[in-house]
């Protein structure tokens, strides 16, 4: 008997493309994605966004016709983000009834009524100072704010979306927001919180994308990126409060933090691959430097084996209608 006869080869199981299927442990499939889109109110023309190649601000009048192209690719579920021309300190228009909050969630079902709606509820779009909630002598306020996060998702609940999906990263938001739709009636209407939400650098490009007028930063009340156990914490707070799903963002540089939290809950998990990720990946295959398709899939791919069961993705679209998943 050879010395080494005892081995263990694990590439065995490798040798070719039918046995790697066969052994495949995290499979990535089309339903697991959903589509973050950037819809503007007050104009004709799609606007291409630089920092995101491939990537536009959607004409308010032409949302029924990309939800209806959504939809025969197959994705099932958006994330809507508006870009207002009525902003003012506190953000009101988000939660009047035909606001744009209530006129993209009525849209969308409108146009698809089988979509899944879920609709961003925040205000840094929606504020004249770029910030995500109500301004004080102190930064925001945060129970000020809660008042206003419950007045919006009510509109939005009213409006059809499936998914109230606070960003505010105000604390007690889900616990304020489940209260305010129950005692409006939308007892049925679920809440997928972004429950980690990290005062990330990936975050850059969206801010051209959604037109935000922010001076300063959001340290105050998003997390510090450094911080795994509060990130858990942070989780399993808006698990308590009642949140039908949890959410960490950015994905990609908490792939950790994704695992973490997935190992401490029964709830559905979601990742968000944000605005820096996307475009770093896109600028890197410009370059040449990388193949795009690959690295999009590898991505994705990990963000699934860490944990998620939903990710948030701006390549959704395109790699469903080139059937690439």
């Amino acid at each position: 008997m050879s010395e080494f006869s005892l081995i263990h080869r694990p590439r065995r199981l490798r040798k070719s493309a039918a046995l790697r299927d066969m052994f495949q442990e995290t499979t990535l499939r089309r339903s697991d994605l959903a589509l973050p889109i950037f819809v503007e109110e007050g104009v004709d023309d799609y606007k291409a966004i630089d920092a995101m190649p491939g990537v536009m601000r959607i004409p308010e009048k032409r949302l029924a016709w990309e939800i209806e192209r959504i939809a025969r690719a197959g994705i099932r579920s958006v994330m809507t983000f508006g870009i207002s021309h009525h902003t003012d300190a506190t953000g009101s228009d988000a939660w009047q009834e035909n606001g744009l909050v209530a006129r993209m969630s009525r849209i969308c079902k409108d146009a698809v009524p089988e979509m899944i709606v879920m609709s961003d509820t925040c205000f840094c779009e929606y504020t004249s100072h770029g910030h995500c909630g109500v301004l004080c002598e102190h930064g925001v306020d945060n129970d000020a704010t809660l008042i206003n996060l419950g007045r919006q998702a009510v509109v939005a609940a009213q409006a059809g979306a499936d998914f109230i999906a606070p960003s505010a990263a105000m604390d007690g938001q889900v616990a304020a927001i489940r209260r305010a739709l129950d005692e409006a009636g939308f007892t049925d209407t679920a809440i997928m919180s972004y429950s980690t939400k990290f005062a990330s650098s990936f975050y850059g490009p969206f801010r051209e994308a959604a037109g935000t007028a922010l001076k300063g930063d959001r340290k105050t009340y998003q997390m510090n990126p450094m911080n795994r156990r509060e990130a858990i914490r942070e989780s399993l707070l808006d698990a308590a409060e009642g949140a039908d799903s949890l959410m960490v963002k950015p994905a990609g540089a908490y792939l950790d933090v994704l695992r973490d939290i997935r190992e401490r809950t029964e709830l559905p998990l979601a990742a968000y691959q944000v605005s820096g990720e996307y475009a770093m990946i896109k600028f890197a295959a410009q370059a040449g430097a990388i193949n795009e398709d690959a690295v999009i899939l590898e991505s994705l791919g990990a963000i699934k084996r860490a944990g998620a069961d939903v990710i948030f993705s701006y390549f959704a679209l395109d790699l469903a209608e080139r059937n690439l998943l």
